[in-house]
């Protein structure tokens, strides 16, 4: 299942990227906190506070406003989407590594890190993608092992004390630090509607982190 989830999550990221602002899937990944949270109430059944309930909410409202495509019509960019199914995916799959926290970390990554991997390459070449060259590789490979592995090593190691909910209410800040990359690096000049957004999503994202400091 979590392998399954692993492979998916990135894949519909990749094609919302590909829809959609680079700063706007930042913060849209903000909704990986309401979507694990959730599940870890309604499914593994994890306490959630009223004020958790709350930012849960903040971060749902800024998240419809970063995916509508055309206010006047209200339509949805289908880029957003797919981000906010990774979302979910991932949201899923962050409930799942909770119980396999007490566990070996390294472990963990080693067996996520190769099996998705591997499931990701084998659907690039089905899909006709060829390799790229040595250089990119290892560029890529350097890029995984950071972004990827440590990661999801030091997230592991986080969901034996916080739980699944509140682990993920901390790493609310990594879309953030994304959306001022994407301003950096694409010199992307968002809309109105996105810094209003942002206003929001750091609203709820406070309260998040505040309500873990208080429990």
């Amino acid at each position: 299942m979590m392998i399954v989830l692993d492979i998916a999550a990135p894949i519909f990221l990749m094609i919302g990227l590909s829809g959609t602002a680079a700063a706007n899937v930042s913060l849209l990944n903000n909704f990986e906190i309401a979507a694990t949270s959730l599940i870890a109430m309604l499914i593994f059944r994890e306490k959630v506070s009223k004020q958790l309930w709350v930012a849960i909410g903040f971060i749902t409202l800024a998240c419809i406003m970063l995916s509508v495509e055309d206010v006047s019509c209200f339509h949805f960019s289908i880029g957003s989407l797919f981000v906010l199914m990774a979302c979910i995916c991932w949201g899923m799959e962050n409930n799942c590594t909770r119980k396999l926290s007490s566990t070996n970390p390294l472990e963990i990554v080693v067996i996520k890190g190769l099996c998705s991997g591997m499931g990701s390459v084998l659907i690039g070449l089905v899909i006709g993608e060829g390799f790229p060259a040595l250089p990119d590789i290892l560029k890529i490979m350097l890029l995984g092992f950071v972004a990827y592995g440590l990661s999801i090593y030091f997230y592991v190691y986080a969901q034996r004390d916080l739980g699944a909910a509140k682990t993920s209410a901390y790493y609310a800040i990594a879309p953030f630090i994304g959306a001022i990359l994407s301003f950096v690096i694409f010199q992307e000049i968002p809309g109105i509607p996105f810094f209003i957004a942002l206003i929001i999503m750091i609203t709820g994202t406070w309260m998040i982190n505040r309500d873990c400091r208080q429990s």
